[in-house]
């Protein structure tokens, strides 16, 4: 389901992590009411490569509007709300990337969430949260779930591309924390473009993978898999992880961004079936946004939780907690929450039973 990318560490000035500070003046009301105003200057430069024209160094507005075909005077209004907002640097004769926006944002870049931005956020959940008022009144939703926005061919493509291009580092550092050993076969819930499974086969030749999902997003993900040389050791089963069966005898089943998708009454459903479909000893892996215990926040991931509210009336949020007795609940015995991404993400690594 919906990804994200690593957040930096927090800059000097801000509440220590696990803080909220609360807006006190004028300024921080107005921060957050023109927030989405920079959102959109970002998609639009992102939109026109903007960041990639200038990964080779300093160029001026008549350069870059030469490369990105945007004319001149329009360009530079860009450019001067991009300055404002941090994402470019205004030299003497023209403009720099930020670091962050040339980490990040350069086509092509070991970091790069520039698809990840540019589809999945700007085209799916920006439009979606417009619908938000509606959503919590409970008078209508931006689609029918996200199992209906991905019935879509073009919505599903649109989704697992910008996915597939999010999800690249975090499948890496979970599968280095997973690190598994010998032969092990994993179920990938709701898995997209696969690009966790593809990490974890990466990690060891032992492991043999099936990515669960919606027809139209599997279509997508067997492209991947192609260009990933996993296609003997990664099968695609377009189902409905709601609705439809799940091969069983496994040792590990994933579920990434999962059940933040769901509504309340479809995670004890996916529950139960993982834990029906787990081996004795077997492994149930959930990575998705996790709110803090005893404190509010943090704000991504709220947000995020937030902007299901947009498109289905039954979606909930959790903490660590309420997610661990839920767990529990379904037969499982859940490991401390470890932070994936930070401020967004946590990972809950939950065992069957072994019987003695």
């Amino acid at each position: 389901m919906g990804q994200v990318p690593v957040t930096d560490t927090p800059q000097p000035g801000t509440a220590p992590a696990g803080v909220v500070a609360p807006v006190v003046d004028r300024h921080g009301l107005t921060h957050l009411a023109y927030g989405f105003m920079a959102s959109k200057a970002l998609f639009a430069a992102l939109g026109v490569d903007l960041f990639s024209c200038l990964a080779a160094g300093e160029r001026t507005v008549p350069e870059l509007s030469a490369s990105t075909g945007v004319a001149a005077h329009r360009l530079a209004t860009l450019l001067h709300a991009l300055a404002g907002v941090g994402l470019v640097v205004a030299g003497p004769d023209g403009y720099t990337n930020a670091p962050a926006a040339q980490r990040y944002l350069v086509r092509g870049a070991p970091g790069d969430l520039g698809d990840y931005f540019r589809l999945q956020v700007a085209q799916q959940v920006y439009p979606a949260l417009l619908h938000l008022d509606a959503g919590l009144a409970g008078t209508g939703v931006a689609f029918d779930a996200w199992s209906g926005l991905l019935a879509d061919p073009g919505e599903a493509r649109v989704f697992t591309e910008a996915q597939h291009a999010g999800s690249l580092g975090p499948a890496r550092r979970l599968a280095d924390r997973l690190a598994p050993a010998g032969p092990c076969s994993v179920l990938d819930v709701g898995g997209g473009s696969g690009a966790f499974s593809y990490a974890l086969c990466a990690r060891d030749p032992g492991v043999r993978a099936t990515v669960l999902d919606l027809p139209a997003v599997v279509d997508v993900a067997r492209e991947y898999r192609e260009r990933a040389g996993l296609t003997d050791r990664v099968t695609l089963l377009a189902a409905d992880a709601v609705r439809d069966p799940w091969p069983g005898g496994l040792d590990v089943v994933l579920m990434s961004y999962l059940l933040s998708a769901l509504g309340d009454a479809e995670i004890d459903v996916v529950l139960a079936k993982a834990h029906a479909c787990l081996r004795p000893g077997g492994l149930l892996v959930v990575h998705d946004f996790v709110l803090h215990d005893d404190a509010p926040g943090p704000a991504p991931a709220a947000l995020w939780f937030l902007q299901y509210v947009a498109s289905r009336p039954d979606a909930v949020s959790f903490s660590g907690a309420t997610l661990a007795a839920r767990l529990r609940g379904h037969g499982f015995a859940p490991r401390r929450p470890e932070v994936l991404i930070p401020e967004i993400t946590k990972v809950i690594v939950s065992s069957t039973a072994v019987p003695t």
